[in-house]
């Protein structure tokens, strides 16, 4: 069938994780034509290098929208074109040679500052404002805290089947103190799946490989501190694990507020920070989209000598919006890029990634190095088999779909017993924030969040993430947990929180 005919199938998202194929910028007319132009730039630009796999036509046609056909189409242009082949088991895959990734040379911009000799730098900052209590760790009947991903649907099966395959392949050699980036198949790997996924350019070479964003924030902190730096600005409302991280390595947060369009960035300047730390993708816990005009003044404000920790938080987990591509391939140079498999597959396998700028990559390698000398191997070759054989994109899609059957049950049994509620975050993530205007900004919700744990539900106020005072609200997971017993949890918070038409909101 001619694409020339083509409609977006009903039901179905308006773009593709995959190299954040976007259908609303595809002409209405030559629709195949522009798949394969935007696959053609991926492969000339490195995102896709040989070997790097396609999606499968009948899973790209779903996610675009369009009839299959104009899939197949796109993957036959590539294959007379030499571009791709068919390959037996493996689907399509790219044959053609990508172009070298360029060694950027670092300008005298592009440097963080440097303490002067004899400068003592300042004292470290004190234990953080905001300690979480102790009674927050007790065991509660549902666990609604942001964060928590379906721990039920860590994919066993697929995760057995790579490791026995990744024991049998593996030398003996392959299990010594290994190198402190990372195993090299891991991070050719990561390369590939970050370019097509969220459209890094990323140099195997240089990767790190970490446990969880936690270590890169400490990697990074560790350095600023090393070159001088006592702030950095963060974003107000902003994780207050975060904070609580970069406090700890003697960074002083300083706040940034956050409206509908993201941070404010025209008052980063104010701050005198030489570094920011920013969740673009998917902000917590307001779940807003960083503005185009506003990636473009942080780009900007960076390229001044300054550093962006991108924290690439819940980027692969969205429903009723486009990709959002990733800041780093704009500003390699000024720019970190951390990630982790956390939510994606499990907290407790620590495995992550760094992507630095390079003139910062040494300082970070020997402070990686220091901390533990390297990760654990065996997990991170696991990953790179499930990577190689997409198996870790299937699984994705399975829990794409869960979670959107989860979030959707928080909305009704909202819609339902708390009307009054403002819900921002429902396009992505794996939390909701709820608003509760009517109850006026002199409210505790601290307070109301502990009688909400009294209930036997736990969630966490607003204010936990704030630096400066604001509306009450309530932050709730939702990742955890059926739809029934989500269901049961908001009926549980309406005992608590008084009722009252929901606004929904991004």
């Amino acid at each position: 069938m001619s694409d020339e005919s083509e409609h977006p199938t009903p039901g179905s998202g308006s773009g593709a994780d995959f190299l954040q194929l976007d259908r609303q910028t595809a002409p209405a007319r030559g629709v195949t034509r522009w798949l394969v132009e935007g696959l053609r730039s991926a492969i000339a630009d490195g995102r896709l290098r040989p070997g790097s796999p396609l999606p499968a036509t009948r899973t790209l046609a779903q996610d675009l929208g369009v009839s299959r056909g104009v899939v197949v189409e796109a993957y036959q242009r590539l294959r007379d074109e030499g571009l791709a082949e068919g390959r037996v088991g493996h689907g399509t895959v790219i044959t053609a040679m990508a172009g070298h990734l360029r060694e950027p040379r670092p300008s005298p911009s592009s440097a963080l500052p440097v303490p002067s000799a004899g400068a003592v730098p300042p004292a470290p900052a004190g234990p953080p404002v905001l300690p979480l209590p102790s009674s927050w760790s007790e065991p509660v009947e549902l666990d609604l805290s942001p964060g928590l991903p379906d721990l039920s649907a860590f994919p066993r099966a697929a995760w057995l089947r790579a490791e026995r395959a990744v024991l049998r392949d593996t030398t003996a050699g392959s299990l010594g103190y290994g190198d402190p980036r990372g195993d090299p198949r891991l991070r050719r790997q990561l390369a590939g799946w970050l370019a097509r996924t969220r459209g890094l350019r990323a140099d195997p070479e240089h990767i790190l490989v970490v446990a969880g964003v936690a270590q890169a924030l400490a990697l990074l902190a560790q350095t600023l501190r090393a070159r001088g730096a006592d702030t950095i600005a963060v974003e107000d409302p902003g994780s207050l694990g975060a904070r609580q991280e970069l406090q700890h390595w003697g960074l002083r947060p300083v706040g940034v507020p956050v409206d509908g369009d993201g941070l404010r960035v025209g008052e980063l300047t104010g701050t005198g920070a030489a570094a920011a730390l920013l969740t673009p993708a998917h902000q917590f816990p307001t779940g807003v989209v960083l503005a185009p005009r506003r990636r473009r003044d942080l780009l900007a404000w960076a390229r001044e000598g300054r550093l962006v920790i991108e924290d690439d938080y819940d980027a692969e987990h969205r429903y009723d919006r486009p990709p959002v591509p990733a800041l780093q391939a704009s500003a390699p140079d000024h720019i970190a890029h951390t990630g982790s498999t956390s939510k994606t597959l499990a907290p407790g396998l620590r495995l992550g990634w760094l992507v630095p700028p390079r003139h910062l990559h040494a300082d970070l390698l020997r402070a990686r190095y220091a901390s533990d000398i390297a990760g654990a191997v065996l997990p991170q070759l696991v990953l790179a088999h499930l990577i190689a054989t997409g198996a870790l994109d299937r699984h994705l899609r399975l829990v794409r779909s869960r979670h959107r059957l989860r979030r959707d049950a928080v909305l009704a049994a909202l819609r339902e017993h708390l009307p009054r509620a403002r819900v921002e975050g429902v396009a992505a993530g794996l939390h909701l924030l709820l608003l509760l205007p009517w109850l006026g900004e002199g409210v505790d919700d601290g307070a109301l969040a502990a009688r909400v744990r009294e209930v036997g539900v736990r969630v966490h106020p607003l204010s936990w993430h704030r630096l400066a005072p604001g509306p009450p609200g309530l932050v709730l997971g939702y990742a955890a947990h059926p739809p029934d017993r989500l269901r049961e949890a908001v009926h549980r918070i309406a005992g608590v929180v008084p009722a009252g038409g929901v606004a929904l909101r991004g």
